[in-house]
C-alpha cells in the first residue's frame, strides 16, 4: 500500500508543527510520499510566507527595498531549522536569491514558489527522505495546463521505491521558467502525485478534522461529514464551501483514488473520506450531505410569451453574455421566462450593455433585474430517494419568514439551490441545517 500525504501551511508553520508531521509519517510506514506547502500563520497576527514573498517581489519591482520583509521570510525558516537541529545550509541559497531579486532576475511565480521549496528542503532533511524538486516532475504545457503524461512518468521514475518530499504549488514551463498554480495549488500537486504513483489513498492534512456540513461561522458546531462522494464535494465547492482547491479533485477522481482530509493537530480523528461511491451510507436517515452558499448575485429574469417554443432563443441570450465575457452560474427557467444568476461583481460593468443587446436580440416582453441575492445550495445524493424535500425546504423557510426568490434542482437530483435576499443568507442556512440535520 502507498499513501501520498500533503501537509498545508498550518502544518508547516513552525518547528512544533514539523514535529507533528514527523510523528504522523512515522506512525504509518505506508506514508512514503510527502507534499508540503509554504509556512502558514503561527497565530492570527502572523503572516503567511507566500504573502510575504509576493510582497517582497512587488517592492523590488517598484524600486522599494524589501530587506525587512526578506528578513522575516529567511528568519522563519532558519528558526525552524535551528530549533529542530537540522543540518542544512540555507544561508547560501537565501543570499543567491536576494542577489537575483535585487537584479530583478526573479519572476513573481518563482519568488512565490520559494516558500514551498524551502519547506520541502527542510522537511526532507528532517525526515531523512529524498528531496525531489517540483520543477523535476510537474511539467506545464505552453497554455498553462499540466502535461500529466510527462509529469506522471517523471515522478513514477524518480520516486520509485523511495521515501520522498516534494514542494507543492509550482512546476516548470517548457522554457524552463517556474510557474505556479493559483493560490491553494499545493492541493493540486498532492493530487497529481497520488495519481502519478497510483496511490491507494491521498491524505490531505490541514487544520480541521475534515469537511463540515455547514460553515461554522454561521452554524454553531456543525456536524463533520465522515463520507462524501466526489460529485457531492464538487457541488459543495462550486456552491461556495471552503473545501479543496477544485483542481485537486480531478486527478484522483479520474483514477478513483480515495481522498482523506485529516487534521494535523488531531491525527486520531478519522476526518472526511471522499470516494467515487460508497457501498453503504453512514447514516441512511441523513438526507442532506452538506449546505453551502454565496452572497451578492444579480438575477436577470427575461419574460417572453412562448419562450421555450422558440428554437435557439436561449443560445441567443447566452451569446450576448459570452460577448461580454460574463458567465451564468445558475439558469432556472419556466414556460415563458428564464432567469440568469450571475455574480454581481462580474455583471455590473456590463449590465446596461447586456440588457440593451438582449432587448435587441429577442425583443422580450419584459426584463427585470434583482440585486442583493444569495444562492444557498443543499447537496446530497440521497435526496433523489426522498419525496417532499423541496416542500420541506419551502415550509421551513416560510415559517422563518424568509422569502424564496428562486428555486431549482439539478437534473441528477444531487442538489437543490434557491435564492434569498442577502440579508436572509445566514438565517436561511441555519434554518435549513436545523430542519434536516438531527
Amino acid at each position: 500500500m502507498l499513501k501520498v500525504t500533503k501537509f498545508g501551511g498550518s502544518s508547516m508553520a513552525d518547528a512544533g508543527q514539523y514535529q507533528k508531521v514527523r510523528d504522523i509519517l512515522m506512525a504509518d510506514k505506508e506514508r512514503r510520499v510527502v507534499v508540503v506547502s509554504a509556512a502558514g500563520k503561527r497565530n492570527s497576527q502572523d503572516h503567511k510566507i507566500t504573502d510575504l514573498l509576493y510582497l517582497c517581489h512587488a517592492h523590488t519591482q517598484y524600486g522599494v527595498a524589501c530587506d525587512p520583509v526578506f528578513e522575516m521570510i529567511t528568519s522563519r525558516y532558519l528558526e525552524i531549522r535551528d530549533t529542530l537541529g537540522i543540518t542544512l545550509d540555507l544561508e547560501t541559497d537565501f543570499a543567491e536569491l536576494k542577489k537575483r531579486l535585487d537584479a530583478k532576475e526573479v519572476s513573481q511565480d518563482e519568488m512565490a514558489s520559494r516558500g514551498e521549496y524551502y519547506s520541502a528542503r527542510l522537511m526532507a532533511a528532517y525526515l531523512g527522505f529524498e528531496f525531489i524538486d517540483a520543477s523535476e516532475w510537474v511539467f506545464f504545457n505552453i497554455d498553462g495546463t499540466v502535461d500529466t503524461e510527462k509529469s506522471y512518468a517523471a515522478l513514477a521514475s524518480k520516486a520509485k521505491g523511495k521515501k520522498v518530499v516534494t514542494p507543492g504549488f509550482y512546476g516548470v514551463m517548457p522554457d524552463g521558467s517556474i510557474r505556479t498554480f493559483s493560490r491553494g495549488g499545493s492541493d493540486i500537486t498532492g493530487s497529481l502525485a497520488a495519481a502519478a504513483l497510483d496511490a491507494d489513498v491521498y491524505e490531505n492534512w490541514t487544520d480541521v478534522s475534515g469537511i463540515l456540513m455547514a460553515d461554522p461561522r454561521i452554524v454553531e458546531n456543525p456536524h463533520p461529514i465522515s463520507e462524501i462522494t466526489y460529485e457531492e464535494l464538487r457541488e459543495m465547492a462550486y456552491a461556495g464551501a471552503n473545501v479543496l482547491h477544485e483542481g485537486a479533485i480531478f486527478p484522483v477522481r479520474k483514477k478513483n483514488i480515495p481522498l482523506n482530509i485529516r487534521n494535523t493537530n488531531a491525527p486520531q480523528d478519522p476526518g472526511t473520506m471522499i470516494r467515487k461511491s460508497f457501498e453503504t451510507d453512514v447514516d441512511p436517515n441523513r438526507i442532506i450531505t452538506g449546505i453551502a452558499g454565496k452572497k451578492d448575485y444579480s438575477i436577470i429574469t427575461i419574460f417572453k410569451r412562448g419562450l421555450t417554443n422558440q428554437v435557439g432563443i436561449l443560445r441567443r441570450i447566452l451569446s450576448v453574455l459570452e460577448k461580454h465575457g460574463v458567465s451564468v452560474e445558475f439558469l432556472p427557467n419556466g414556460m415563458d421566462n428564464v432567469s440568469l444568476a450571475i455574480p454581481t461583481a462580474k455583471l455590473a460593468p456590463h449590465l446596461y450593455a447586456i440588457l440593451a443587446e438582449i432587448q435587441q436580440e429577442i425583443n422580450p416582453d419584459n426584463i427585470t433585474v434583482h440585486d442583493q441575492i444569495a444562492i444557498v445550495t443543499a447537496v446530497g445524493h440521497q435526496m433523489k430517494f426522498r419525496p417532499g424535500v423541496s416542500g420541506k425546504i419551502f415550509a421551513a423557510l416560510g415559517q422563518a419568514g424568509i422569502n424564496i426568490r428562486m428555486i431549482n434542482q439539478g437534473p441528477d437530483e444531487l442538489n437543490i439551490f434557491f435564492g434569498v435576499e442577502n440579508k436572509d443568507f445566514a438565517e436561511a442556512i441555519r434554518v435549513l441545517y436545523n430542519s434536516f440535520i438531527k
